[in-house]
C-alpha cells in the first residue's frame, strides 16, 4: 500500500514536471555540447585574431558540429520529456478510475451509515478491513506453496 502510495506521488510528480532520467541525460549533453561549443567558438576567435586563415576554418567548422550536436540534444531532451508527461498522465488516469471513488458508491455509502448509524457501521467495517486482510494472506501464503 506504501508502494503504490508513492508510485502514485511518483506520477504526480512526473506529470506535472515531465522530469525523467531521460530528460536529465538529454540535458547534461545538452548542457556538455553548449560548453563545448562554446569553447571551440572562443577558440575560434582566438585563431582568427592570431593568424586569418587555415586553423579559423578548422576551428568553426568544429564549433558548427558541436552547435548540431547541441541542438538535437536539445530537440531530445524536449521529446523525452513530453513522453514523460504523457506516460505520467495516461498511468495516472488508469489509476484514478478505482471503483470505490465512484460518486454512486460513495453516496450509496453515506446512505447506508445514515440509515444503519455510523457507531454501528464502524465496528463492522473494522472487521470487514480485517477479514480482507487475512483473505490477502491467507489465499497469497496458498499461491506461493502451489
Amino acid at each position: 500500500m506504501i508502494s503504490s502510495l508513492f508510485r502514485h506521488l511518483e506520477l504526480t510528480i512526473k506529470s506535472k514536471t515531465g522530469l525523467g532520467s531521460g530528460v536529465l541525460v538529454w540535458g547534461l549533453i545538452a548542457l556538455l555540447g553548449g560548453a563545448v561549443t562554446l569553447g571551440f567558438f572562443i577558440f575560434a576567435a582566438f585563431i582568427a585574431l592570431a593568424a586569418r586563415y587555415g586553423p579559423l576554418i578548422a576551428a568553426l567548422g568544429l564549433g558548427s558540429l558541436f552547435l548540431l550536436l547541441t541542438l538535437l540534444a536539445v530537440l531530445g531532451c524536449v521529446s523525452s520529456r513530453r513522453g514523460t508527461v504523457a506516460g505520467a498522465r495516461l498511468a495516472l488516469e488508469a489509476r484514478s478510475h478505482a471503483p470505490w471513488l465512484d460518486p454512486k458508491l460513495v453516496g450509496v455509502g453515506l446512505q447506508i451509515g445514515r440509515a444503519i448509524g455510523w457507531h454501528r457501521l464502524v465496528p463492522l467495517a473494522a472487521v470487514g478491513i480485517l477479514a480482507v486482510g487475512l483473505a490477502k494472506e491467507w489465499f497469497g501464503r496458498a499461491g506461493e506453496a502451489g
